[in-house]
């Protein structure tokens, strides 16, 4: 029989997801989460020294994220997503079909370079800039927009810097990021290869075929920051100052080559990342005097509170003992081989993440694997079919990635509706299966790695 204590904490655990996946009273999610972790406190479940050892679990990815939110809004402010706007607009030649797969292909590389909360922050008001451009109906825009959110966040799985919650452990399994690599980016491309046909077919009917014509007129700045008119056409303007639109994607890529260049010398991504956004705020003060006012009124600080919040409610749940009740269960299956580890991990940490975000389940997942005391291999093939769980199984729900709720933010932002029964139908059609062929392939080739 559950004591008293056990069963508050499981209630108010249980209440706060129930309050943000069904949302009822349609609050911001931050509302529960903040008001279950702050009675996690009251009630002594989560002591308030523990609220240190949390911060400094996230104060870093939350910094970074802060960082790339910044960098994204000043990309934004000089003309960046109106260029690659331009450019998708024109290189897809009116045609649905190209939209959709160079979409997909952006995404992607941003996510590959970059990291997916900043693909997401980047991409996303650039497909809209597109799709606004193409005067595309809501239904139509969302088979861009979610198959682009989608991949961009499936795509931290191949490589191992590109997201957050796949660095939390890394070493503690005895993997770097090269050998991370190895293992993982044949099998993760298959899934993410997979996932983008199956949102093609899903979405097939509300792709047109053929796009309306869209004209611009090419806008240029001089030294002097005099705008000066190319009369291509008319219709949309594009105004890019180029000389910014240089200095800046300059700077963007100097942070993150920074990112590979740095970590290994134990310098935080975090200081790369403060680095790399307060160049950009002091470049385009000197060239506009242009201040902060956009950087602090766009940028979504409720998420940070949100995965603060959250990793609370899931430090109490493991001071109630969920990692020693995980293993009591698994310990078994994952000890049977690779192929059961691989499957039980990967959909155990699918469950969890889509229950209370992907950032904490990781975190779980992990320790739970630790306290088995695995061989190396099997240790290894367990923790990445868990990042496969929470880059790719993570997305079945908008909770499940911080990636997916800034995306969701950034659309009811620009006025575009999307209803979590729409998001959930897409993804319950393609997110599992496309999970099955991450798992399946990640064992197959690490067999055939570790045979080598």
């Amino acid at each position: 029989m559950l004591d008293s204590s056990l069963f508050l904490t499981i209630t108010i655990f249980t209440t706060t997801i129930f309050l943000i996946m069904w949302n009822p009273w349609r609050l911001n999610e931050t509302i529960p989460t903040s008001i279950g972790a702050l009675l996690f406190i009251l009630l002594g479940i989560v002591h308030v020294s523990d609220l240190f050892d949390i911060f400094f679990m996230v104060s870093g990815a939350s910094i970074t994220i802060l960082s790339t939110i910044v960098m994204s809004i000043i990309l934004e402010s000089i003309g960046f997503f109106n260029w690659v706007a331009y450019n998708l607009v024109q290189r897809s030649n009116q045609s649905g079909i190209k939209l959709f797969i160079y979409i997909n292909l952006l995404c992607y590389l941003m996510t590959l370079f970059i990291n997916n909360d900043g693909s997401i922050l980047i991409t996303t008001p650039i497909i809209i800039k597109t799709l606004n451009m193409l005067q595309l109906k809501n239904h139509q825009k969302i088979a861009f927009l979610l198959p682009g959110a989608l991949t961009a966040t499936a795509s931290s799985a191949p490589i191992a810097i590109s997201n957050i919650a796949n660095l939390i452990a890394l070493k503690i399994v005895g993997l770097d990021i090269n050998s991370y690599v190895n293992l993982m980016f044949v099998p993760s491309m298959i899934g993410i290869i997979s996932i983008v046909l199956l949102l093609f077919l899903f979405y097939e009917k509300d792709i047109p075929k053929k796009l309306p014509p869209v004209y611009f007129t090419a806008m240029n700045y001089n030294k002097a920051s005099r705008i000066v008119p190319h009369p291509l056409a008319n219709k949309q303007h594009l105004e890019v100052d180029w000389w910014m639109f240089k200095v800046c994607i300059s700077v963007v890529i100097v942070t993150r080559l920074a990112f590979f260049i740095l970590a290994p010398m134990g310098v935080p991504i975090e200081w790369v990342a403060i680095a790399g956004a307060l160049v950009l705020i002091i470049i385009r003060w000197h060239r506009n005097k242009t201040g902060l006012k956009d950087v602090i009124a766009k940028t979504p600080w409720h998420i940070l509170l949100f995965a603060f919040s959250m990793y609370i409610l899931i430090f109490g749940m493991q001071n109630i003992g969920l990692t020693s009740l995980i293993v009591r269960y698994i310990q078994g299956i994952i000890e049977a081989g690779h192929l059961h580890s691989i499957f039980t991990m990967g959909f155990l940490l699918t469950g969890m993440s889509n229950i209370f975000n992907n950032l904490p389940a990781i975190m779980v997942g992990t320790l739970t694997l630790t306290e088995m005391q695995l061989d190396q291999h099997l240790l290894q093939v367990s923790y990445l079919a868990s990042i496969l769980g929470s880059d790719i199984g993570a997305l079945l729900t908008p909770i499940g990635t911080l990636a997916t709720l800034l995306w969701m933010y950034i659309l009811k932002e620009n006025g575009i509706t999307i209803s979590w029964k729409h998001y959930v139908k897409a993804t319950i059609a393609v997110i599992p299966i496309g999970l099955v062929i991450s798992l399946l392939s990640l064992y197959f080739w690490t067999e055939w790695i570790f045979h080598l």
